[in-house]
């Protein structure tokens, strides 16, 4: 479980592909703190740490998770948002994150305003998964890229986030353009209450 505040953004040192498989190994600041089979957000994906050598730690995707995420468009040198697991006791600054990424979308659009960005972000839309939440609210919250964020100017299809200049510079948010593909997670309560209503129409 995650809250969606990145603490670092850990650099691809290397990628090694093996049958449906990805092999990442990534650089952070806190490598000397992780253990094997903990598990960390990247990008909003919940991998688990396989290896550790030197100052570098390494996860696996596996095909599924290629196919739902950005992970396979991943090259060297390319930053990714890091999130350890929550802690229990500790306050959920951002909202619940599960690290299950439901789909991609793909940056529209990017507009400076006074010192903050406004992100556009347009995902192929389904009328029935939106029945089962998938979906943005306006003031809602959504995760992308594993950043928790609040909608703005919620469509069917697309959405905004303001970004302030410490997520821009602290996240891989300062090198998302027009047409990055990014991960998204859509909010679990909001799942949770789609499916009650259903229950009881």
């Amino acid at each position: 479980m995650f809250s969606g505040i990145v603490e670092e953004a850990a650099t691809v040192v290397n990628r090694i592909s093996e049958q449906g498989n990805l092999h990442l190994s990534l650089k952070c600041s806190f490598v000397n703190e992780l253990k094997i089979d903990q598990s960390l957000s990247h990008n909003g994906v919940c991998l688990t740490v396989v290896d550790l050598k030197d100052d570098t730690y390494t996860v696996t995707a596996i095909k599924e998770t290629l196919d739902k995420t950005n992970l396979g468009l991943l090259h060297i040198g390319d930053k990714v948002n890091l999130e350890r697991s929550m802690k229990i006791n500790g306050r959920l600054d951002g909202h619940i994150v599960q690290g299950h990424v439901d789909q991609t979308a793909v940056c529209t659009k990017v507009e400076e305003s006074d010192g903050s960005w406004y992100f556009t972000f347009e995902y192929t839309f389904n009328k029935e998964m939106a029945k089962q939440g998938y979906m943005t609210v306006e003031k809602g919250s959504v995760c992308v890229n594993g950043v928790s964020l609040t909608v703005v100017n919620s469509k069917d299809n697309s959405f905004q986030v303001a970004i302030i200049p410490y997520t821009y510079e602290n996240t891989n948010f300062h090198q998302i353009k027009e047409g990055t593909v990014v991960n998204l997670e859509f909010d679990i309560i909001g799942k949770y209450l789609s499916k009650l209503i259903r229950y009881m129409e």
